[in-house]
């Protein structure tokens, strides 16, 4: 899928809530380091993983499913196999009436149920790290992909 660089700003500009479904424990999972960081970055994370519901994450209590949210969400980040994300899309779709973005990380995909949140409206990302987009398109990271920690030009 190929994203506009202004399109992916506006998504990442405009988000101030993510509901994050899949969210692991663990701080050396993917889904674990990606909602940290978005919760570092000011960005409101509810984790979502019915494993570990009733535990505390970033300050939020991890919700079974994304029902048990009960605030508006900006962003649906999907952190499962592409299989399981039409019921994902459809409870997103039906609990969150004001959502802007469904987000599904790298190596998730699913055109059918992105068709659906799209006729509704609602922005679609596939195959995309927000973490990996947001430290791109905000300076971040150098064209080689890492963060130096360099802000001079001069070594």
């Amino acid at each position: 899928m190929t994203y506009s660089d202004a399109f992916l700003r506006d998504i990442l500009t405009r988000t101030k809530t993510v509901a994050v479904v899949g969210v692991s424990m663990n701080p050396v999972r993917p889904s674990y380091y990606v909602a940290r960081y978005l919760s570092l970055k000011g960005f409101t994370v509810y984790p979502v993983n019915p494993g570990h519901a009733g535990q505390m994450l970033f300050g939020q209590t991890v919700r079974a499913t994304l029902r048990d949210i009960d605030a508006p969400v900006d962003m649906v980040d999907i952190f499962r196999r592409s299989e399981a994300v039409p019921p994902i899309v459809d409870e997103a779709l039906e609990v969150f009436p004001d959502l802007r973005t469904i987000w599904m990380q790298i190596g998730v995909q699913h055109p059918e149920a992105a068709a659906k949140a799209e006729a509704r409206g609602v922005d679609v990302v596939m195959d995309r790290c927000p973490k990996i987009e947001y430290q791109r398109l905000f300076g971040e990271l150098r064209m080689g992909g890492f963060n130096t920690g360099v802000i001079s030009s001069k070594l």
